[in-house]
C-alpha cells in the first residue's frame, strides 16, 4: 500500500514558477514509477510527464514539454513536479500517482487526493 500526499500548489503568476511536491509513505516507493496527471474543471484527467523507479526513463506531455521537469528523491520517497512559465491553460488540479507499469495513460495503482494550481494571467 502506498499513500501519497501532494503540496505545493496555489495561485502562481503565468510566466513564473512553480514546484509540486508529492511524498509518499512505505518503504517501496523507490521500486514505483511515478506519474503526474492533471484535470481542468470539465476536462478529463490528462497526463503531465512520469519517471521510472530509477529515474532513468521520463516521459512529458507535449502541453508541458520545455518547461517543467520531473524528478524524484528515493531517498526522502518525494516525487517533484517543476514548472517553469506556467501558462493560464495550466489551470487545474494536480494529482500525483505511483504504479508498477511506466504509463503515460492511467494505469497507476495509487493516486494522491490532487493540488489544486491556479495560473493567473
Amino acid at each position: 500500500q502506498v499513500q501519497l500526499v501532494e503540496s505545493g500548489g496555489g495561485l502562481v503568476q503565468a510566466g513564473g514558477s512553480l514546484r509540486l511536491s508529492c511524498a509518499a509513505s512505505g518503504r517501496t516507493f523507490s521500486s514505483y514509477n511515478m506519474g503526474w496527471f492533471r484535470q481542468a474543471p470539465g476536462q478529463e484527467r490528462e497526463f503531465v510527464a512520469a519517471i521510472s523507479w530509477n529515474g532513468a526513463s521520463i516521459y512529458y506531455a507535449d502541453s508541458v514539454k520545455g518547461r517543467s521537469t520531473i524528478s524524484r528523491d528515493n531517498a526522502q520517497n518525494t516525487v517533484y513536479l517543476q514548472m517553469n512559465n506556467p501558462k493560464p491553460e495550466d489551470t487545474a488540479v494536480y494529482y500525483c500517482a505511483a504504479g508498477r507499469t511506466l504509463s503515460i495513460r492511467e494505469g497507476y495503482d495509487y493516486w494522491g487526493q490532487g493540488t489544486q494550481v491556479t495560473v493567473s494571467s
